[in-house]
């Protein structure tokens, strides 16, 4: 579903794929993020997506104007989890929210890998 606001000059929608681009973008400025991650469910593989591919790392979904982000990253090896995931749901929030005019209802992140920055 696209996430839609209404104004006085009519009504503007925001396709699920530009929110999840902006947000792929937002998401691996964060320190700590190596990258977005794909995930093969057949293989059980998982991928270091390339900065073209970063939405296909994201889930999103748009239900009542709210929007709830699944992330699938990469992190550096070394670093706290928790302070990476800290910060990448700061950031994304408040970005996201600024950039689209709705509400972050959740943001789940999934850790898939941890790889060594050369």
């Amino acid at each position: 579903m696209k996430g839609r606001m209404d104004t006085d000059l009519g009504s503007i929608l925001i396709d699920t794929d530009v929110i999840a681009t902006y947000a792929g973008s937002v998401a691996v400025e964060c320190f700590g993020i190596v990258g977005m991650a794909a995930v093969n469910m057949k293989d059980g593989l998982v991928k270091l997506l390339r900065k073209e591919s970063l939405k296909h790392g994201i889930n999103v979904r748009v239900e009542n104007n709210k929007i709830s982000l699944d992330f699938h990253v990469i992190v550096a090896y070394g670093v706290s989890i928790s302070a990476v995931a800290d910060n990448l749901l700061s950031n994304v929030k408040y970005k996201v929210e600024e950039f689209t005019g709705m509400e972050i209802e959740k943001i789940n992140v999934y850790v898939e890998g941890v790889r060594s920055i050369d």
